[in-house]
């Protein structure tokens, strides 16, 4: 079965191609050229993944995901949340956001916070949403050279790495993202 991935990011397409079970092809919108940038302008993630999904669904008529993530710092007040990727400015540039973040934690020991992934799946029609949440606390500084986005300074829960000192296939086992696409691999099953 062949399903339309509503992203350009070739990090998050590898990281679900190896969730899928045989039989499932993921189309990311780079394998089909659709290069247009999805205005993200939700106030919410599922606002977001809706977003995206709808309209990647409304440009080829086939059944599609998409997904927002969010790392949301409790001492932050949840921030920056629905805008996790865009923190630090419209750049969308991985270290300020991460440099931003620690800045803000500064003398805070309660470092606690939570990622977060709201996949949307328009199948046959109808719309579903399927969220993941890992638990853990921010690093002091980045450590580890694989991921991306905040993996360098995220330490999930009952962990002592942060993601980013992680090789893939440890991340999947616990990651926000394979947590809500493993709601959406057994939806798809059913």
């Amino acid at each position: 079965m062949e399903l339309i991935f509503g992203t350009h990011n070739n990090n998050k397409t590898e990281e679900i191609n190896t969730l899928l079970p045989c039989g499932y092809v993921v189309k990311s919108l780079i394998d089909l050229n659709y290069n247009n940038e999805i205005e993200e302008s939700g106030s919410t993630l599922e606002e977001n993944a809706l977003i995206k999904a709808r309209t990647i669904f409304d440009t080829f008529k086939k059944n599609c995901f998409a997904d927002d993530s969010g790392l949301e710092v409790f001492a932050l007040g949840g921030k920056p949340g629905v805008y996790s990727a865009r923190y630090a400015g419209n750049q969308k540039n991985a270290k300020d956001n991460t440099n931003k973040i620690l800045d803000e934690l500064k003398g805070i020991e309660d470092r606690q916070a939570q990622f977060r992934t709201v996949i949307a799946l328009i199948f046959n029609g109808a719309e579903y949403l399927f969220e993941g949440i890992i638990n853990g606390q921010i690093a002091q500084s980045p450590i580890g050279q694989n991921g991306f986005g905040y993996d360098p300074v995220f330490i999930p829960e009952k962990q002592e790495r942060t993601f980013a000192q992680m090789i893939l296939s440890e991340k999947n086992k616990i990651s926000h993202r394979s947590r809500a696409f493993q709601k959406l691999v057994e939806f798809l099953k059913s």
